[in-house]
């Protein structure tokens, strides 16, 4: 499928980024979209190590697509953000309909509203690693890059949670590779695909949005929207609309497997 490219806030995020020693590395492209067919760790005693400086538990490094809420569950992700403007209508949004989301969140955006990351975490959400730039051609650079890209962002999103680490990690515009796959479940972190792509990237309007998530949900349950790299107000007119639709069909709102 087509890459989510074109979205002009990534070309000033791309600058946050840390330059890396080019390797000479083979890497294979993996699509993150499937075809058709936690939260704050406990309190630890005084004497104990940090929630944050604990060592993950490694998951699968499949992509996963599937709920935790069963047949009839579904993911609502959110990608790009945090952002001032979105953000806090798409967490009114989700809070008014019950439902929880993943919130795929990228390392500076993080960084610079740290307010919004714990209020995310503290309405119950999870939290997505979305690397530090947004470089949609991760899958053809060298792995001293991609690990970069990744853990860097991990320890922005971290701090600025206050502990609280990313369960999921998405390449974006799904340029994962065996490497990152690998690294990021090392880390605790699922590799997250989707099923169902609104393409709210490309402003096709809401109707269109709610239109496609209606057709394609029957074929998995991952559903790919933003909060963030541009104007979100079609975005959140769709999800007005597409949540209280998904319960009146019986779905249920739930996170990806891990």
């Amino acid at each position: 499928m087509a890459r989510h490219r074109g979205r002009g806030w990534h070309g000033r995020v791309v600058a946050a980024a840390l330059g890396v020693t080019a390797l000479a590395a083979a890497t294979s492209v993996w699509t993150a979209r499937a075809d058709p067919a936690g939260g704050r760790q406990p309190g630890a005693r005084a004497s104990a190590p940090a929630a944050q400086d604990r060592a993950p538990a490694k998951v699968s490094a499949e992509i996963a697509h599937a709920s935790e809420a069963g047949d009839r569950g579904v993911n609502i992700t959110i990608d790009d953000g945090p952002d001032p403007t979105w953000t806090p209508q798409v967490l009114r949004l989700l809070k008014d309909n019950g439902a929880k989301a993943t919130f795929c969140v990228v390392g500076p955006q993080a960084e610079a509203h740290p307010d919004l990351v714990k209020e995310i975490v503290a309405a119950g959400h999870r939290l997505c690693n979305h690397t530090v730039s947004h470089d949609t051609t991760m899958d053809t650079k060298p792995e001293a890059y991609q690990s970069q890209q990744i853990l860097d962002a991990e320890r922005m999103i971290t701090k600025a949670s206050g502990g609280v680490r990313s369960q999921y990690y998405r390449a974006p515009g799904g340029a994962f590779t065996p490497y990152s796959r690998q690294l990021a479940a090392s880390h605790g972190m699922r590799p997250l695909g989707w099923n169902v792509d609104s393409r709210d990237f490309e402003r096709p309007g809401a109707d269109a949005m709610v239109a496609t998530v209606k057709r394609e949900i029957s074929g998995g349950p991952t559903v790919l929207f933003h909060d963030a790299g541009g104007d979100r107000a079609q975005t959140v007119a769709a999800l007005r609309e597409v949540l209280p639709w998904l319960k009146q069909q019986g779905y249920s709102f739930g996170f990806p497997v891990r």
